[in-house]
């Protein structure tokens, strides 16, 4: 499949050693055909009567994961589905799986990287907080993966997620500690915690962290989300390496959403040069030639000053976001890695949702009987905003949080610790790290031992 293909083409599904395996197909039947659907069951709720600085204004500096925010603030989705974007361009690992040069598979896994965040982009609305104990699956037969993923933490809030090949390719796994904090005038948000990403032919993994997330202009003006930081993906066989730099704005708004890195090899030599932008697309380059490049754009000069200038992203009242070039400027000789997936045409009436994410909650008739009594499709707070309801969804959310307090009070008062049920904390065995670990069975799917959150 190529990054141009869409993700709710319907599926005829394939075998599987599971016999209880299930496909996780729209409930909407055309010409005989079970596709995805491609579209919310309503709207997006307007948020123009809210005001979150009521809310944020006195926490200034904090982290803000303990912070109780009003659900039309939110969007449908828990952040263990969130997480499960990162497998929209699964298509990317299958190709790195398939190449036989490590310098190839490297620079195709760093595409692969870059892409896992691009379904951020406009994303303003916040995902539901995880229930300790929620999980959420997803199973792409069409793609040849499927995902588990745990809340095993409440207090810090840590999600697991550990998604594997239907053909025993690779598995991708991690978990993540999102901390939060409020500026005055943005929300940033560090995604702490390991991506491993196993190809098993090749008896390779490759590791990172993603990037900072910053969202602007939480109190006045448009909301615009930036990425930055370095991103360094380490190949523990070859001991080949990528570092990326997730370019902040700057001051004229030149490097907003631009991402430039290399590879080099475990001598350190340079081998190839990686640019692009996390919303758009990725190339790399033969590193001479984009040196020549580079020495034949600055002797032209470049931008006026003035030009500079009129693109400066500063204002007095609000952090506006500077004029984004629609296309990156290519390097002849460059080779394309990556392209995003055109969102559909009813996105930003539909929070902004890709294809693949407006997929995520879908709900087929007779599910239940198959799903953990836990995955998130089962939210009765996330299933009430998705249908346009923020009234039962306000008081749903509420009425969960009351009883994951409730039963904290009695497991306390009996001295007993919560037990995760698909996860252990355990050592990464590439980075030598603690990392939550699945510990398997999911899709045996023995779910007589699952807490009733819901």
């Amino acid at each position: 499949m190529n990054s141009e293909e869409e993700f709710f083409d319907a599926e005829t599904g394939l075998e599987s050693d599971d016999s209880c395996e299930v496909s996780f197909k729209d409930a909407t039947q055309e010409n005989g055909v079970w596709e995805r659907r491609k579209k919310l069951p309503a709207e997006m709720i307007s948020r123009n009567n809210f005001s979150v600085w009521n809310i944020l204004k006195k926490c200034i500096g904090m982290e803000l994961s303990k912070i109780a925010m009003p659900v039309v603030f939110n969007e449908p989705l828990s952040f263990l589905q969130r997480i499960s974007e990162y497998m929209e361009h699964t298509h990317l690992i299958h190709k790195a799986c398939s190449l036989s040069d490590s310098i190839d598979r490297m620079q195709v896994v760093a595409a692969f990287a870059v892409s896992a965040v691009a379904s951020q982009w406009e994303r303003t609305g916040k995902p539901f907080n995880p229930l300790l104990g929620e999980t959420y699956e997803l199973t792409r037969e069409d793609e040849g993966y499927r995902l588990i993923s745990e809340q095993v933490s409440h207090h810090p809030p840590i999600s697991a997620f550990h998604a594997e090949s239907l053909k025993k390719e690779f598995e991708f796994h991690g978990s993540i500690y999102p901390k939060l904090k409020f500026w005055g005038k943005s929300v940033e948000a560090e995604p702490k915690g390991t991506m491993t990403l196993e190809l098993l032919k090749h008896k390779e993994a490759y590791t990172w962290t993603n990037p900072m997330c910053c969202v602007h202009n939480i109190i006045l003006g448009k909301l615009w989300i930036e990425q930055y930081g370095t991103v360094e993906i380490v190949n523990h066989r070859t001991g080949d390496k990528c570092v990326l730099n997730f370019k902040p704005c700057g001051m004229f708004g030149k490097e907003l959403h631009k991402v430039e890195g290399h590879i080099q090899d475990k001598s350190k030599k340079k081998r190839r040069v990686m640019y692009g932008k996390w919303t758009e697309c990725m190339y790399s380059v033969d590193p001479k030639v984009y040196e020549a490049y580079k020495k034949s754009e600055k002797k032209s000069g470049g931008e006026s000053k003035k030009l500079r200038q009129e693109r400066s992203c500063e204002a007095e009242e609000a952090d506006e976001m500077p004029e984004v070039q629609e296309t990156v400027t290519v390097i002849p000789g460059s080779a394309l890695l990556w392209r995003i997936t055109s969102r559909p045409a009813h996105s930003a009436q539909m929070y902004n949702f890709t294809s693949f994410a407006i997929t995520l909650n879908e709900l087929e008739p007779g599910m239940e009987r198959l799903l953990s009594p836990t995955d998130c499709r089962l939210r009765p707070d996330i299933r009430a905003m998705e249908s346009g309801d923020i009234d039962l969804a306000s008081s749903e959310k509420e009425r969960l949080e009351e009883k994951q307090r409730a039963a904290r009070r009695e497991r306390s008062k009996d001295e007993e610790e919560w037990s995760t049920r698909w996860f252990q904390m355990g050592t990464n065995p590439h980075t030598g790290a603690e990392d939550w670990l699945y510990t398997g069975g999911y899709f045996d799917r023995n779910f007589t031992d699952c807490p009733n959150i819901y």
